[in-house]
């Protein structure tokens, strides 16, 4: 298949969710950077920017680059073929409100199924969905002791329907999986079986699934998104997107994310000359990639940064470059990043994730 027949699907699935009107009034400020970062880049390489020096100037070009991109992370985070017809199992219904709530494991690798919730909103079908992933199921359904990250249940009572699911990566032992493969790709692996499996029910529209998350899930979801181009947006909460070694949530180098390696056991903590980076980590870092790169996969699809405490306002020096490549597409305004001083969501950060995933998913159409 050639470049250009890559991009253009991505084209018209992405014009087919959105409408031609602008973002709402509530959100219409996300999709800009302040003025005072308007033009700013920062020091981060430009991912238009071939391996071998050129620049992609045109949509096929372009392709040609972005497959470059994916083929180079995926060397680097490891992968493996997904399930053809993940099984998914309902336990049980109850309704909730406005919408059904039902009991359900999904098969999500080869070596392991996953319990979670299925949130299927009244009224006519097939629903615009969004996967929705934490450590476990039940915070997100609003069944969860933390505050404000019931966000699968705020989506069904906007007539978006959700499947929540949870997984933690901690006790993750990468070396028994063949081939090995850092864990967040391991996680992208698990959401992308997810999403096949939602693409199957009667109830969801398989070409408006989204995924979202806070903080690890944050982490997870943009992972997934990325490099699974069936997504068709996604919505990352303050989970820090872009590599920054100074902070200490921002720890894309723990092992249970990118820093595993073979034999070598790294202590917990920020990077120090005595416990210094290792695996994939260690060696983007080195070689200059940045998720900056991974982001720029996205374009047309478009995309939420729930930005706090990890992603202030100076993040839109990488995303410009993100925003530099959909305008290369000629691509809807996709490209936003919402922010709040804390690390936690708040109700005026979900109100405008509600609002952002109701232009892109169009609830009801």
């Amino acid at each position: 298949m050639s470049p250009t027949r890559l991009v253009l699907p991505l084209l018209l699935a992405t014009a087919s969710l959105r409408a031609e009107e602008p973002p709402p009034a509530s959100i219409a400020d996300a999709f800009q950077p302040p003025a005072r970062l308007a033009e700013d880049l920062g020091t981060y390489r430009s991912p238009l920017m071939f391996a071998d020096g050129r620049v992609a100037r045109t949509p096929a070009e372009w392709a040609e680059r972005r497959r470059e991109i994916l083929q180079d992370w995926r060397g680097r985070v490891g992968e493996r073929p997904l399930i053809e017809r993940p099984r998914f199992e309902t336990l049980g219904e109850e309704r909730v409100g406005t919408y059904a709530r039902r009991e359900v494991r999904v098969e999500v690798a080869a070596d392991r199924t996953t319990p979670g919730y299925l949130l299927i909103p009244d009224g006519p079908g097939p629903h615009p969905a969004m996967l929705v992933v934490f450590y476990e199921p039940e915070t997100a359904v609003g069944l969860g002791t933390k505050p404000r990250r019931d966000f699968a249940r705020r989506l069904a009572e906007r007539g978006i329907a959700a499947l929540s699911i949870g997984f933690d990566p901690r006790p993750l032992e990468p070396s028994a999986w063949d081939p090995p493969m850092q864990p967040l790709a391991y996680l992208a692996h698990v959401a992308s079986n997810a999403l096949t499996a939602m693409r199957a029910l009667p109830e969801i529209d398989p070409e408006r699934i989204g995924v979202m998350g806070h903080s690890y899930g944050g982490k997870w979801a943009m992972f997934a998104a990325c490099l699974d181009d069936r997504f068709a947006c996604g919505v990352w909460s303050d989970p820090g997107i872009v590599f920054d070694d100074a902070r200490p949530n921002v720890n894309y180098w723990e092992p249970w994310y990118l820093g595993w390696e073979p034999g070598r056991k790294r202590e917990r903590g920020l990077i120090t000359p005595e416990n210094p980076r290792t695996g994939a980590y260690a060696r983007m870092v080195a070689d200059g990639r940045d998720l900056h790169e991974l982001l720029a996969l996205m374009p047309p699809r478009p995309f939420l940064v729930s930005g706090g405490a990890e992603d202030p306002p100076e993040r839109w020096r990488p995303l410009n470059h993100v925003r530099a490549v959909a305008d290369l597409l000629d691509a809807p305004p996709g490209v936003a990043m919402t922010n709040r001083p804390a690390h936690e969501p708040s109700d005026e950060s979900n109100a405008r994730i509600d609002a952002f995933l109701e232009y892109v998913l169009r609830p009801g159409s």
